[in-house]
């Protein structure tokens, strides 16, 4: 999980424009936002590695991840294009019903097994 969020994180940077505009225009600060996520994505990935901050960091990527779903519906209501491809909206669908819930449950699988640092 630490390498996937790690990896989801430095994308921010890397493809700035790819989020960006799935940020939905009632958000302002697409940039900030779009920056602030990856360094968010950073930092729990990283939170992940220590067995006392393991717990914490499921819990806050929870949070993101509910957060997130203004955007994910956004995707759905305007379409997402990717190097010039659009996105099908059966898999935009599959994203957000699908990959949500099941990165919501990894993380909640994984805050359950970890070591309560109190």
């Amino acid at each position: 999980m630490a390498t996937f969020y790690f990896f989801a994180g430095v994308n921010h940077f890397i493809k700035p424009e790819n989020y960006k505009k799935i940020i939905p225009p009632f958000i302002p600060f697409h940039s900030l936002i779009n920056y602030a996520t990856g360094f968010i994505e950073i930092g729990l990935a990283i939170l992940l590695i220590i067995p006392r901050t393991r717990k914490f960091a499921c819990t806050a990527i929870i949070v993101m991840l509910i957060f997130l779903i203004p955007a994910h519906i956004y995707m759905l209501q305007t379409g997402w294009v990717i190097n010039g491809n659009q996105i099908p909206e059966w898999l935009l669908w599959v994203r957000l019903l699908v990959l949500q819930p099941l990165l919501i449950l990894w993380a909640w699988m994984l805050r359950k097994s970890a070591i309560n640092p109190y």
